[in-house]
C-alpha cells in the first residue's frame, strides 16, 4: 500500500485528497483563489499562476493535517485542471501576465479566423474537433495575446495548466523541457499523431503572421498520463510538505480524469454534470470523427483507447439563473419539483442558454423555452430544463452511438447528480436507460488512480480503479415515463435541428403535443 495525493483545480479553488491505494480516503482540504474579471470587458477571465500555487500549498499542507499523516510518506502526486487555461511564458518558464481561464472568451475573432482558414483548406484537424475552432481553444487564446497583450515580445511559449503546474512542481525552467499532455494538446490544440502533432504551421501563419514559427515554441515531449513529468522538486516538496523526488504523472483535464474516477471503461458514457457538462466516453482506438463532437484524441483518457469528448454549454448555470430570476433559492425550488411527473409543466426547454457545444457548435445561440402559460411557474420551468437537458444529453449519445462508440452504461458524476435525485431520474427515464451515480463525489479519485500508478501501487488503471472508485447506486427507468419521453424527445429533436441546423421540420405539431401530454396520464 502507498498514500497518494490527487489534486483538482477548478475554476474558483483547489481540492487535495489523500488516499490509500487500498481506498481508504484519509484527508482532503480546499483552498480558494481569484478569479479576475472586468465590468469594462465582459469577455475577460483571467487568474494568476502564483495565487494557483500558494493554494496548492495550503490545501496539500491542509490535506496532511487533515488525514494526521507525515506529509514526507505520501508516495506520490497527480494533479487535474480546468482544460482551455492558457497562459503565456517567458524563456524561464516564467508566466508572461495570467492564463486565460477556461470562461475567458475575448478570443472569439481569432477563432473564427482558424476556423475559416481549416475549413478553406480541408485540413482534417478541423473534422477532428467538431468542425468548429472554440473561442476557448489555445491558439484562438494566444493570437489574442499576441495581437493585445503589451507583453507579447516576452513570449517564448504558452502551457494548458495542467502542464504548467506539473512542470512548476518538477522545478522545469526551460519550456521545451516541460512535458505537454496529450489531453490537453489533443482536445484543445489540434493535437493529433495522423497528421504528426500539432496543425500544419503554414496554415497558422496564414491565419496571422504572428503565429509563424509557433509551433517551435510549443515543441517539446507529448505524453499520455501514465507516463511520468517529473519529480517534486526540493523547493515545492518544502512548501507542499511532502518529500523531495516523489513522481508527478503528466496531467489532464478536470472532467477526463472525474471519469476515471467515477469507473470509466471502455462502453462507459460519464456525464460530468456541474456548472456545464463534459461528457466523456472512451472508443475503439481507431474511430474516426464525428460531426459535432468536439474532440476526438488518442490516448487523452486512457492511453489506450480513444478519449472522446462532448458537452453542454450550461447545464447547473442554467439552473441557477432560473432560481436567480424568480428571486428564489436552487434548493427550494428543487424541491418543488420532486414529485413532477414526465411532461407535466406544458413546456419544452431547449438548453441554449450558452449556446450549443454539441452537436450543433454553434455558440451564438439562446435558451428556448416553448408552451407558456399564465400559470407557467419558476419550478416549471427548472423541471422541463432538467428535462431538456437529459434530451439533449441523449441527442449526443444517439450521435456518439452513430460515430461507433459504444454506451453500454451511462455514469452521472460531478457535482450535480450528487445533490439532485430528481435530476437523476429523469435522465433515467428521458434516455430510456439506468443511470448510474457514484456514492459519493468521485473529485480527486482519478488523480490518485494515476498518482497510485505513478508510485507503482497499481500496474494498470484499472486496477487503480478497482481499488479507489466509489461504489454506484443506481437509477431505473420508469416505463410509463419513459413512453412520455420518446414522444417528447421527437418533437424536442424536431425543434433542436430545425432551429439550430435549419432542417425541414412541423414545427406546427409541437404546442398541440406539448398540451396533450401534460394532462394526467
Amino acid at each position: 500500500m502507498a498514500i497518494v495525493a490527487g489534486v483538482d483545480f477548478g475554476t474558483l479553488s483547489v481540492r487535495v485528497t489523500l488516499m490509500e491505494t487500498s481506498g481508504e480516503h484519509l484527508g482532503t482540504a480546499v483552498a480558494p483563489y481569484p478569479l479576475h474579471t472586468s465590468p469594462a470587458d465582459p469577455y475577460r477571465a483571467t487568474q494568476s499562476h502564483a495565487d494557483h500555487m500558494e493554494a496548492l500549498a495550503t490545501a496539500t499542507r491542509a490535506a496532511v493535517a487533515d488525514a494526521g499523516i507525515d506529509g514526507r510518506d505520501v508516495a506520490a502526486i497527480a494533479c487535474d485542471t480546468t482544460g482551455s487555461s492558457v497562459i503565456p511564458v517567458d524563456e524561464n518558464l516564467e508566466p508572461v501576465g495570467e492564463y486565460y481561464l477556461w470562461c475567458d472568451h475575448r478570443a472569439h475573432r481569432e477563432a473564427a479566423e482558424i476556423t475559416e482558414v481549416f475549413r478553406a483548406s480541408g485540413h482534417e484537424a478541423i473534422d477532428w474537433c467538431g468542425g468548429v475552432y472554440s473561442h476557448e481553444w489555445g491558439y484562438a487564446k494566444l493570437l489574442h495575446f499576441l495581437r493585445h497583450d503589451p507583453e507579447a515580445g516576452r513570449m517564448a511559449s504558452a502551457f494548458e495548466h495542467c502542464d504548467m503546474v506539473a512542470a512548476t512542481l518538477a522545478g522545469v525552467t526551460r519550456p521545451a523541457d516541460a512535458v505537454r499532455s496529450v489531453c490537453a494538446l489533443g482536445h484543445k490544440w489540434m493535437w493529433n499523431p495522423k497528421w504528426g502533432g500539432l496543425p500544419p504551421e503554414e496554415l497558422l501563419a496564414k491565419v496571422d503572421p504572428r503565429l509563424a514559427g509557433i509551433n517551435d515554441r510549443l515543441a517539446g515531449e507529448v505524453a499520455t498520463s501514465d507516463r511520468i513529468a517529473g519529480h517534486l522538486s526540493a523547493e515545492w516538496a518544502e512548501r507542499l510538505g511532502l518529500a523531495a523526488g516523489i513522481p508527478i504523472p503528466v496531467g489532464a483535464f478536470d472532467a477526463h480524469w472525474d471519469a476515471v474516477g467515477s469507473g470509466c471503461r471502455m462502453g462507459d458514457i460519464v456525464n460530468v454534470v456541474g456548472t456545464s457538462t463534459c461528457i466523456i466516453a472512451l472508443g475503439p482506438r481507431d474511430s474516426g470523427t464525428i460531426p459535432g463532437l468536439c474532440g476526438l484524441v488518442p490516448g487523452s483518457v486512457h492511453p489506450a483507447h480513444m478519449g472522446v469528448e462532448a458537452g453542454q454549454s450550461a447545464t447547473g448555470d442554467v439552473f441557477d439563473a432560473i432560481a436567480r430570476r424568480a428571486g428564489r433559492s436552487l434548493a427550494d425550488l428543487g424541491e418543488e419539483v420532486v414529485s413532477y411527473r414526465a411532461a407535466q409543466t406544458g413546456l419544452l426547454r431547449v438548453p441554449w442558454d450558452n449556446g450549443d457545444r454539441t452537436v450543433l457548435v454553434r455558440p451564438d445561440l439562446g435558451g428556448v423555452t416553448m408552451g407558456w402559460t399564465l400559470s407557467s411557474t419558476a419550478a416549471d420551468e427548472l423541471f422541463a430544463a432538467i428535462e431538456g437537458m437529459a434530451l439533449h444529453v441523449r441527442v449526443i449519445v444517439d450521435r456518439m452511438g452513430e460515430g461507433g462508440v459504444p454506451s453500454e452504461r451511462i455514469i452521472n458524476a460531478g457535482g450535480v447528480p450528487q445533490r439532485s435525485e430528481t435530476l437523476n431520474q429523469v435522465y433515467a427515464n428521458a434516455l430510456g436507460r439506468d443511470i448510474l451515480v457514484p456514492t459519493r463525489s468521485p473529485v480527486g479519485v482519478g488523480s490518485c488512480v494515476f498518482a497510485g500508478l505513478a508510485a507503482g501501487a497499481f500496474d494498470s488503471i484499472e486496477a487503480g480503479q478497482d481499488a479507489l472508485c466509489p461504489p454506484m447506486r443506481r437509477f431505473a427507468p420508469d416505463p410509463a415515463a419513459v413512453a412520455v419521453y420518446d414522444e417528447l424527445f421527437a418533437i424536442f429533436r424536431d425543434v433542436y435541428f430545425a432551429l439550430g441546423e435549419g432542417r425541414s421540420a412541423d414545427l406546427g405539431r409541437v404546442l398541440p403535443t406539448l398540451h396533450r401530454l401534460r394532462a394526467p396520464h
